[in-house]
């Protein structure tokens, strides 16, 4: 059997617990080969409060790194992470135009846990204009697609679906907006294909230790493409991966706590 094999755009967390690490460990555990393709370098200072460093990768760097993948070996799907800056978000867009990449998973990450601003605004325009309209689906949480749609703010599943409709115009074939534990009283997050709208729900995790839930949420949607499952499958079962993850979250250290990607097993 031909190993399925898919691509990550984003950056390195260096606790582990998100970014291309969260991607390559829910690769693993989902029966995928992960490659990767480095935009960020996201350190965190422990005499500081856990205080984030950012350290971007210079464009031409990644594009080599792309070029390894996309023209060396091949994807089954890709996915984006955190880019970095406006110049990476438009060149993975062309990228995935140019190479015709297909089953992509856009996942647009506009601030680091714990922040509640975006990175760069202007980021915001990269995606809506050229990133989203090459989405197979695209998953922001509720700050993000409040980013995207221009609907503020999201507090109920109402206020999802409009900002759903909004984001599908940019482009996206699907739209995935991930509510969490901030809507209601279940973890619910509402997909739209144009047409209609699916909520997702399941039981509420009492715990602060979610980081990384975004990325390893996205990650499986990728994985599920990548082994030739429909978007709706896929997305129905990243959802039972991730609340495994969820539950099974803990602390790292003082500051933080990953959820356990290697829940899922057995």
């Amino acid at each position: 059997m031909t190993m399925k094999k898919a691509l990550t755009i984003a950056g390195s967390d260096t606790s582990g617990g998100a970014g291309i690490q969260a991607d390559l460990s829910t690769f693993q555990e989902l029966g995928v080969y992960g490659m990767t393709a480095l935009t960020t370098i996201v350190t965190m200072d422990p005499k500081n409060g856990w205080a984030h460093n950012v350290f971007p990768q210079p464009l031409d760097t990644v594009e080599t790194q792309l070029e390894t993948v996309l023209d060396g070996v091949g994807v089954d799907a890709m996915k984006t992470g955190m880019l970095g800056s406006s110049d990476m978000i438009e060149m993975a867009a062309r990228t995935i135009r140019d190479k015709g990449v297909k089953n992509v998973v856009v996942d647009p990450v506009m601030v680091c846990k714990g922040a509640d601003e975006p990175l760069h605004p202007e980021h915001t325009v990269s995606y809506r204009e050229h990133l989203v309209p090459a989405a197979t689906v695209v998953t922001p949480n509720l700050f993000e697609a409040s980013q995207l749609s221009g609907v503020a703010p999201i507090e109920s599943v109402n206020d999802m679906k409009q900002a759903a409709a909004r984001i599908k115009e940019l482009g996206a074939d699907y739209v995935l907006i991930k509510g969490g534990s901030d809507i209601g009283d279940t973890a619910v997050d509402v997909l739209f294909d144009g047409e209609d709208y699916e909520l997702l729900e399941s039981d509420q995790v009492d715990t602060d230790y979610t980081h990384g839930a975004g990325c390893t949420y996205s990650a499986a949607i990728c994985a599920g493409l990548a082994h030739g499952k429909d978007v709706k499958t896929s997305i129905r079962d990243a959802k039972e991966f991730i609340t495994k993850a969820i539950q099974g979250s803990f602390a790292l250290n003082e500051y933080i706590g990953p959820v356990k990607r290697f829940a899922n097993r057995g």
